[in-house]
This record gives C-alpha cells, structure tokens and sequence, in this order.
C-alpha cells in the first residue's frame, strides 16, 4: 500500500510525527519514506511492506497528511502501474523531459575513441536538432583483451564538447561504483556542462549491489537494460532494485534477447515487449536497435535491418531509442560493423519520425473506437 501525502508535507511537522506513530504501532508493517524534491513542491510517498490486505484504504484516507491512498496490486511495488494509480510517470532531467509519453532520440558513439570523432559526432547531432547522445567511457566486454573503454581519462573533454554543442544528456554506461564518483567530479570539474544518464548494461542486470549502490544516488537518472538471458519479470525486478533504493527516475531498455533464434542477427529483437513494459509499469520505455540487429544489413527495399527494428518498436510506443553512429565504422574500437554513418542521421531520424507519427495516429484511433 502506498500513502501519497499532502505536497510539501515536512518531516519535522506534527501531523507527519502523528502519522508515522500511529503506521510504526502497526503490527507485522514496515514504512518505508520517498520523497521528490522539485523546484516548487516537496511531494512524500509511504510506501507500507507488510501484510497491509486487512487495512482499509477508507481509513488510511483519514490519517493525518495523507491525500490519497493507492493498494498496491502488482508486484512492482514502486515503478508498478497500479489500480487506480495515476501518479506522474515521467521526470525531467537536464530540461529534458521523459514520460510513457515523450519521445527522445540518444544517437552517438558506443564507445567514446578520440576526441575528433566525438566532436564530429555532437557536432551532428546538433545539427539536426537533437539534444541528447550516447558516448561509452565504460566498455565491458567478452574478451578480457578487447578495449574496455578510455574510462574517467575522457569524461573531462568529452563533457565539455558536449556542452560545446549543447548536449542536455549524454547515455554512459558504468560497470563499477566507482564510476559514479568519476562522473560526479568530472562533471563538477568542467562546471556542470552536460547531463549524465547511468547506463546499467545487459551484463549487469543482475548486479545487485551496483544496482543498490546506483539507486541510492538521485542526482542522475538510469537507463536500465534487459538482461540477455532472464525473463522479464527478472529484469523488471532489477529496476525495481533501483527504485526501491531512492532513485525512481528509470527507463527501461530492450536490447534483444540472446539466442540463436534470432540469426543472422545478433539478438533476438523484443520489441514486441514495449507495450508490456508501459503497461506492468510506468517507466519510459527505449528500444536499442543496434544491439539487437548487430548489422548494416538492409533488405531489397533497401532499408536498412536496424531502420526496420528501430521502426518496429517506435511503432508500438517506444519512447527513446539509443542508437550507434560513428563517422568512420571501420575505425570504431567497439561494434563499428553495426554503427550508421554521421550522413545517414538525418535519415535515419526522418525515418523515425514517420514511424512516431504512425503510432500517435494508431493511439487516435483506438481512443475514437473506445468511444463508440
């Protein structure tokens, strides 16, 4: 069960220290306190763990500094759409906005190799009128002798080139703990230039710990991907690590399934599952077609595969796709064989576009036939 409390309730007050005797008196219930500080109100949430079946939502309602009462009727306790549950679903972050309603595009590198191709990549990115990337410093990999990324040593140019073409949030995947206070002081060392999106990998779904200790800052937001090979009850349920940890503003990512059912790509592409998510949950959902295809294949209509999966999720509601460019492929130290070329974007988000508008139109008609 969760108590939604008057805004701008403080903790400090009488009613509050009334509230939380009478819930501590409750046998067999724990209380747990979220708050959401934003520019103009302080909104607190309780969320009650426990057997809370035998409480009655009418008598919670009267409970001093409650405003409303929400019964918890999934198992994602905190990021679950529930019954009668109309929460915000989204965030802002950086003057960028991410809902179950928003649409965001993250194009760039996957793995951040010198400071002339980042700069040609933001450079175009900024042409085209996009405000967010993807810049890998952070490469975990299969091989133990593959490049594992430049890590903290380019986070100062990279966040000050980002600020030079007015990059709002950069998708930089992390692998360690240590990681969070690397990107916090570079940030703050080169003035806050930029935003940063913690990017939980596929690999590291399972990560308990990562995902305790990243859930405990609420400064950056977090992308989380879907591990490879578990359900996506599993990988739900690692997002739910994070939120239950303090940092509620999460986006989930599908990155394809690995089997060898899908080949020749190099994953299953789980597009289909964008739907899913938005309805078990209210995190903003985004679709990773490079990951999935793992190829510039295209097909005798001659669009490429990756355009053709990025249109499929987008299609069926996706809100933010992060996808791989690179302005010399065969010079990429990470996945160049899947990587688009800077002079395809404009395409490539054209292409987009249309499959965007596609689904607000099909959102249209299923509300007018709702109606009927």
């Amino acid at each position: 069960m969760i108590l939604i409390l008057t805004s701008n309730t403080q903790p400090d007050s009488a009613e509050f220290r009334q509230l939380m005797s009478h819930l501590d008196a409750m046998p067999g219930i724990k209380t747990r306190v979220h708050t959401e500080r934003g520019d103009e109100q302080t909104l607190t949430e309780l969320y009650l763990i426990g057997n809370t079946k035998a409480l009655e939502i009418e008598d919670m309602q009267n409970l001093p500094c409650v405003e409303r009462v929400v019964r918890v009727s999934q198992e994602y306790r905190i990021l679950g759409r529930h019954k009668d549950d109309d929460r915000p679903s989204h965030f802002e972050y950086n003057g960028v906005r991410f809902g179950q309603d928003t649409f965001n595009v993250f194009a760039g590198l996957c793995a951040v190799d010198n400071r002339e191709h980042v700069e040609m990549m933001l450079k175009a990115v900024r042409d085209n009128g996009q405000v967010c990337t993807r810049m890998g410093a952070y490469k975990p990999r299969t091989s133990p002798y593959a490049f594992q990324g430049h890590g903290k040593a380019c986070l100062p140019w990279v966040f000050e080139l980002a600020g030079k073409y007015g990059i709002k949030v950069i998708a930089m995947e992390i692998t360690h703990e240590s990681h969070l206070n690397e990107i916090s002081e570079a940030l703050h060392q080169t003035g806050n230039p930029t935003g940063v999106m913690l990017q939980i990998g596929t690999r590291n779904t399972q990560n308990f710990e990562l995902l305790k200790i990243v859930g405990r800052q609420t400064e950056m937001p977090v992308l989380l991907k879907r591990g490879f090979g578990i359900t996506l009850d599993e990988s739900l349920n690692a997002a739910e690590y994070l939120a239950s940890e303090g940092n509620r503003n999460v986006v989930f990512g599908l990155r394809g399934m690995k089997t060898n059912m899908g080949d020749p790509h190099r994953n299953l592409v789980d597009f289909a599952h964008v739907p899913v998510v938005k309805r078990l949950t209210r995190m903003p959902v985004c679709i990773d077609p490079s990951h999935s295809v793992g190829t510039r294949a295209a097909g005798p209509d001659g669009i490429l595969d990756v355009m053709h999966a990025t249109a499929q999720g987008v299609a069926a509601g996706a809100n933010m796709v992060l996808v791989d460019f690179h302005p010399v492929p065969t010079k990429a130290l990470v996945d160049g064989p899947q990587a688009l070329l800077i002079p395809e974007l404009p395409h490539f988000l054209e292409d987009v576009q249309i499959a965007r508008e596609a689904y607000l139109k099909r959102v249209a008609l299923a509300e007018r036939y709702k109606q009927q």
